[in-house]
This record gives C-alpha cells, structure tokens and sequence, in this order.
C-alpha cells in the first residue's frame, strides 16, 4: 500500500527540481525524504529518480506514475472538502501577479457589491511567491500566469490571453503605428520591466536584431514604468492590457509572446473552481471582457 505522504515527497522532488528543495516544502530533513522515496521506489519496484549533482529527472516508471500521483493527490484534497460549504472560508484570500494590468481588477471589484464579495484579501507577489503562498496555504486562489500542468495540480481556470507589445510616449514619432519593427528603434532609450515574465524573450528579441539600447530605467512597479514612458524618458515593452494617459501602444514586428492569465485554485479552494463565489465570478468575467 502506498501512503499519500509518499506521493506528496514524489510530487516535491518532481515540482522543485531536488531532493533539498523538496524537503524544505514539505518541512522534513533531507534524509528523511530520501528514505521516504526509496520506499515508494521499493513499493512501485523500479527507480523513480535518475540523480546528478545538478537536479533530478524522472526515469520512464517516474514519468508513469507522475500523473497517477498528482490525480491521486487532487482527489484526497477533493474528499477533504466533502461536505465543505463555501463559506468555511471567512475570508477570500486572493494572490495578485504584480505584472498583471490593475484595470481588470478594480473593475472587477466595482462590479461585485460589498455585501455580494464578503470579506476579501488581494495579495501581490510575483508568480514564484504566489504558488509557494498557494502550496502553503496562506492564499486560496492566485490571479497569475497559466502554465503547462498547473491543471492538475491547481485546478486551474484559464480566464484570458495576452500578448506583448511597445509602449512609447503618446508624442513619440513613431506613435500611431500599430506595427513598430525592432530596427526602428536604434538609438532609442529603454526602460525595463524588471518583474517581466517576458524579459529574457524580450532580451533575446533586440540582441539578435543588433538593438543594444541605452537604458534609463528599470523598474518592478509598472505604474511608475508607465508614468516614465509618458513623461518621455523611454519605451519599453509590457503586455498589451495595459494603458496610460499619454502612454501609447503597437505591436513589435515578430515578437510572439503570450501569456495566459486565469485563476489556480490552493488545496482547500478546488471546489470554488466549480461554484465561484461572486468576486471569482466577477474576476472571470472581468479579464474575459478585457
């Protein structure tokens, strides 16, 4: 019989890359996870870890019974909520991805009466400190960035989809345009979005098209970001949702990122996926009309 704390260690190591990581998650000593994961090995009969000094991978058994495991695993968190009403959550404790465009939000809020959302808690992180708030339970549902898996393990509800582009001053000589190509921006200054789920693609981008700008700014907060762009000291390039009085927008010639945006759901929320109380509702409709 395999034990669901082995399967919670199995999920760790997988999710955080190493045996040392996965220990801290799951608040137990080293050694004492490594023999957790040698019973689960002896229990399956074959090895689940291929080891380096670097990280670890998952041999082909691994691999197998990884989906196994994390459906297992959202089924025990499904029958611990039996019988749960959604107001056992007293208060509604919602992470917030701080490069999320604000608009949506407060729309959002406008349109949910104070007696329909009840007590609720927004709560801004980066998507790093969001899921460790979600996998702690100190948040119930994270506003973030949707990626590959997060399905099965958050139960996760895609809500919109974004891509990125330039935001200039609304006196730039290039403002107007809906497509800019990165050659025309030789020489301009650059501010940078330092928070930037993209910034790495957005790096790659103008290096390999020989753009090498000066930068005056950089920056995690992107209303002052976008408070520098209008007041003329750069552009930069931050998801399309957002605006800004004085503040421009157009698309970067052959630059293809994408974010998707949608709610992931902590351990005790899974059923608010199902039957959203009206500040989820009201989130949902609010980023799919955005």
């Amino acid at each position: 019989m395999i034990e669901r704390y082995l399967l919670r260690y199995f999920l760790a190591v997988v999710d955080q890359g190493n045996f040392s990581r996965a220990a801290a998650h799951c608040l137990v000593s080293q050694p004492t996870l490594s023999v957790g994961i040698a019973k689960l090995e002896q229990a399956v009969g074959a090895p689940l870890f291929l080891r380096s000094n670097q990280r670890v991978e998952l041999t082909e058994a691994g691999s197998r019974l990884l989906s196994h495991a994390r459906r297992i695993e959202r089924e025990f968190n499904l029958a611990e909520q039996a019988g749960a009403q959604t107001a056992e959550i007293q208060t509604l404790r919602i992470g917030l991805l701080t490069s999320i465009a604000g608009a949506p939000v407060a729309a959002a809020v406008a349109a949910c009466p104070a007696e329909a959302r009840g007590r609720v808690e927004f709560i801004p992180g980066s998507e790093r400190e969001l899921l460790g708030r979600l996998d702690a339970e100190r948040i119930d549902v994270a506003l973030t960035l949707v990626r590959p898996g997060a399905e099965d393990r958050y139960a996760a509800q895609p809500l919109a989809e974004e891509g990125y582009g330039l935001a200039l001053p609304a006196d730039h000589r290039l403002a107007g345009r809906e497509t800019i190509a990165a050659e025309e921006l030789a020489g301009e200054t650059m501010i940078v979005r330092r928070h930037c789920e993209a910034l790495s693609a957005t790096s790659r981008y103008f290096v390999d098209r020989g753009i090498r700008p000066h930068f005056a700014y950089r920056s995690t907060n992107d209303e002052r970001v976008m408070q520098m762009v209008a007041a003329g000291l750069g552009v930069t390039v931050m998801p399309l949702g957002y605006q800004w009085p004085g503040m421009a927008r157009a698309a970067l010639r052959d630059f293809g990122e994408r974010r998707t945006i949608g709610l992931l759901h902590g351990p005790r929320a899974i059923p608010l996926r199902d039957t959203p109380p009206p500040m989820l509702r009201a989130l949902a409709v609010a980023f799919r009309r955005a």
